[in-house]
């Protein structure tokens, strides 16, 4: 048995990498293109306010229907679910700016789940202001550095810049 050489291992390497790439990059696109078609699956569940099955029964109190609360359900499911494949794929500088809309879906989805338990909450929007700023904040650090990196500006010379413009108005004041 022979060893492989220097030269064949950085290239089975760099083989394997691209057929993990590729494998993972092939379940995502299966992911994304049959996601939407769960959209149909609320067909199997019944019209009426109740569902029984062997493992449990639930009740549509909010809906009255248990066919319509999946319909809503998978209405934010389905785009939750395809933000967060964008959010974890994504390889742009602003990628954050999506947990805005998954932040948006998810206090969607837990209202939903607390509507139809007769528990009414319409405070979401308070809870997705302060995401909001945080992730904009970050977002904003981020396209700065990004910028001064592209644009080969140091941010130390602005701030000196800022210093003996204050100190010059300070004296032309007095």
């Amino acid at each position: 048995m022979t060893t492989p050489s220097k030269e064949q291992q950085p290239q089975n390497h760099s083989t394997k990498q691209k057929l993990k790439y590729l494998k993972i990059s092939s379940l995502i696109v299966f992911l994304i293109a049959t996601v939407p078609f769960l959209f149909y699956i609320n067909d199997i569940f019944p019209d009426g306010k109740i569902w029984e099955n062997s493992l449990f029964s639930y009740q549509s109190k909010y809906y009255e229907s248990v066919n319509v609360f999946v319909w809503v359900l998978l209405g934010k499911l389905i785009p939750l679910s395809l933000f967060i494949i964008w959010f974890f794929t994504c390889r742009h500088w602003w990628y954050p700016v999506i947990l805005i809309p998954i932040a948006l879906y998810s206090f969607q989805l837990i209202s939903l789940i607390i509507e139809d338990s007769q528990i009414i909450n319409d405070d979401e929007i308070f809870y997705l202001i302060p995401i909001t700023i945080i992730i904009l904040s970050v977002v904003y650090a981020v396209r700065t550095k990004v910028f001064d990196i592209i644009h080969g500006i140091d941010l130390s010379e602005l701030s000196t810049f800022n210093k003996s413009n204050k100190k010059s108005w300070w004296n032309r004041l007095r």
